[in-house]
């Protein structure tokens, strides 16, 4: 009740604005928070649903589902870089008051979210059978991966573009309408999963429809909430193929763009770097990556959570709400990582055995999860960090932030440690990625906090 109260208070642009910049900003972040927590973890949960229901059917098809991952990781990318693009310009121009940039920014990043999402479809069933084997499928995994992937292709232009409306309503302030949508959806897949791929005798491919008629179910739920929520209205006429506004959208979404884009090359590089320990590794470190996934699906909500704060309030100059934001976000973050990490670390035999009772998946994935639980708390200091440079407009520092946990010390870490360490290198890997990439973040804030406190001197003059 009290946040269908708080929703209809903030109908009305001008009541957002000064919502944004001037309530409490701890009250503020966790009214904003709480919906992104929710939905961010229901997603991560829909998405262990599809591991747990398919590790019923062997570990060969949990495999597969780990291989395919990447597919989902791009589509998710692009639908990141239309989002976040779109959606980190539209909260600061409506800080700044300027309504008719922010609409064009809307319709520009949505309908180049759909049209990515066609892209996918066409190009990735053209070429599924050698997609299946460049994602690492062994010879008993890929009738699994093609028979999953094949259909997950088909629901690509809603599940981008449904990425893209998430992110628009969040940075609007509208987070209860995108958890409605995506909270919806996620819940419709878990209830499908079973029915299709058991009591339908559907296997992998049940798991698959689910997921695309969820995700096709929260791209209609999403797109009315749009329309009924006082966002800015997205409209065909609105689009603007402008150099500003792509140089907008780019800058914004570039970021998301190389974090996700690279944690789909790095989950390919861990199934083919742990292909040659055979199938149980490939499905452990499937398992694993969910589970990370969920833990820290948390933390992303309580990001998101903060990103329109910190967006509405660098718009309007308001710099020492944005430290503030920022500043309350790492501290909660990090006791709370805390608590995660040493129940992940505690129970990680029990966590892994619940997706798949096989001693071999068990044995991998359990040293896996402990070496991740072991750098879990840091994520809270570069999460923040990327997000704040991204929703600032840091492009350039969020870019080589956003690069670096999954791709430029994550996938040398895969590709060099097994040499040294064998499979312990593949479980090792994320854990020394981690703690290399919390020195860049902490080089790059120092940098960012000055120029910070630099336009902060500027705009006093």
């Amino acid at each position: 009740m009290k946040e269908v109260i708080f929703l209809a208070h903030i109908q009305t642009q001008e009541e957002k604005y000064r919502m944004m910049t001037e309530d409490p900003v701890p009250k503020l972040i966790g009214h904003l928070a709480v919906p992104t927590i929710i939905s961010m973890m229901i997603t991560s949960f829909y998405n262990m649903a599809d591991t747990f229901f398919v590790g019923r059917i062997g570990t060969s098809a949990t495999a597969a589902v780990g291989v395919a991952f990447p597919i989902m990781a791009i589509m998710q990318a692009l639908g990141f870089f239309c989002g976040h693009g779109s959606g980190n310009s539209i909260s600061r121009k409506l800080g700044a008051q300027k309504a008719d940039e922010a609409k064009e920014l809307a319709a520009t990043g949505f309908f180049g979210g759909l049209l990515f999402g066609i892209l996918v479809t066409v190009l990735g069933l053209l070429f599924l059978t050698p997609l299946a084997k460049i994602l690492g499928s062994t010879d008993t995994i890929l009738p699994f991966t093609k028979d999953y992937l094949g259909i997950i292709l088909l629901g690509a232009p809603f599940m981008t573009s449904q990425f893209v409306l998430n992110n628009q309503l969040r940075f609007q302030g509208n987070a209860f309408y995108a958890m409605i949508g995506v909270t919806v959806g996620a819940l419709l897949n878990i209830v499908l999963d079973p029915i299709l791929i058991f009591t339908f005798n559907m296997g992998i491919s049940g798991a698959a429809l689910a997921t695309v008629f969820s995700q096709l179910v929260s791209f209609a739920i999403l797109l009315i909430g749009i329309r009924i929520s006082g966002c800015i209205p997205i409209r065909v006429r609105n689009i603007r193929l402008s150099k500003e506004r792509l140089g907008e959208i780019t800058g914004g979404g570039l970021p998301s763009l190389f974090r996700q884009g690279l944690a789909s090359i790095a989950t390919m590089t861990l199934n083919l770097g742990a292909n040659p320990y055979g199938d149980a590794a490939i499905a452990a470190m499937s398992i694993v990556g969910r589970i990370a996934m969920f833990a820290g699906s948390a933390l992303i909500g309580f990001g998101q959570g903060f990103q329109p704060v910190c967006g509405f309030n660098y718009g309007a100059k308001k710099y020492a709400r944005v430290r503030e934001a920022f500043s309350f976000c790492v501290k909660v973050s990090a006791v709370l990582l805390f608590i995660i990490a040493v129940i992940g670390f505690a129970m990680s035999d029990s966590l892994i055995g619940i997706f798949r009772d096989d001693p071999e998946v068990i044995r991998i994935g359990t040293l896996a999860l402990r070496f991740q639980c072991l750098t879990f708390t840091l994520n809270g200091w570069i999460v923040f960090n990327n997000m704040m440079m991204q929703t600032i407009g840091k492009t350039f520092y969020a870019s080589v932030l956003a690069s670096a946990r999954q791709g430029l010390f994550f996938i040398p870490a895969i590709l060099i440690l097994p040499h040294f360490c064998g499979i312990l290198g593949i479980q090792s890997a994320q854990a020394a990625a981690d703690i290399l990439t919390v020195i860049i973040t902490t080089i790059l804030y120092r940098i960012v906090m000055k120029e910070i406190k630099a336009e902060e001197l500027s705009e006093s003059k």
